[in-house]
């Protein structure tokens, strides 16, 4: 029982984040596709909006790893 309470909480802590990651994604894809010349302000957005969803993904593992010690 405790193992997959593991799983579902690892699996519901990375979901979240990887639908921003493909919902940025996409439309950072569709906004260069209509104004190719604001591409390098439209990369470094996504970029750090990349790095804020996976930060919340590392510290929802780290916390699930020191709650299940």
């Amino acid at each position: 029982m405790r193992n997959l309470t593991i799983i579902l909480i690892m699996i519901l802590s990375t979901l979240g984040p990887a639908v921003i990651v493909g919902l940025v994604g996409y439309a950072a894809v569709k906004a260069v596709g209509r104004n190719p010349s604001a591409s390098p302000r439209i990369l470094l957005a996504m970029i750090i909006s990349f790095l804020f969803a996976e930060a919340i993904a590392i510290i929802a593992i780290l916390m699930v790893f020191s709650i299940f010690r």
